[in-house]
């Protein structure tokens, strides 16, 4: 199982930074421009499990026991937010050494998706003030 997976479902997001390269890049669809850096992608992701209910991984496309800490991953989830239903997949790229240089989030519908981008907003603020 892919590191990522294993620390979100286990929900170990104060250790979620040993899991991305220093200049790791975040693609969220709340954001114009990707986040940049260990520290503010490890910081968005542990806002991002506060907002999101009921979270659970339907599925894993890519890698297999050979290959299962590199190259390219998709991970399918359901979860809910603000009594929404969501869908969405975790596009998720590893080095060779395991670590995440790149995670591009995709969610839908948009009614839900705004509902997200509002309460990410507030947990991130809220995270970026306890540095």
């Amino acid at each position: 199982m892919l590191a990522f997976r294993a620390a979100i479902e286990s929900g170990e997001f104060d250790t979620n930074a040993d899991l991305f390269t220093e200049d790791a890049v975040l693609h969220i669809p709340i954001a114009h421009r990707p986040y940049q850096r260990r520290d503010i992608v490890a910081a968005i992701i542990s806002a991002v499990a506060t907002v999101l209910e009921s979270f659970r991984f339907e599925k894993q496309i890519g890698g297999n026991e050979i290959r299962e800490a590199t190259g390219d991953h998709a991970l399918l989830f359901n979860a809910t937010v603000g009594g929404l239903q969501t869908q969405g997949c975790d596009f998720v790229h590893t080095r060779e050494d395991g670590l995440i240089d790149e995670l591009t989030v995709m969610l839908r519908p948009l009614k839900a998706v705004t509902a997200f981008a509002q309460r990410v907003a507030v947990e991130f603020e809220k995270a970026m003030t306890r540095r």
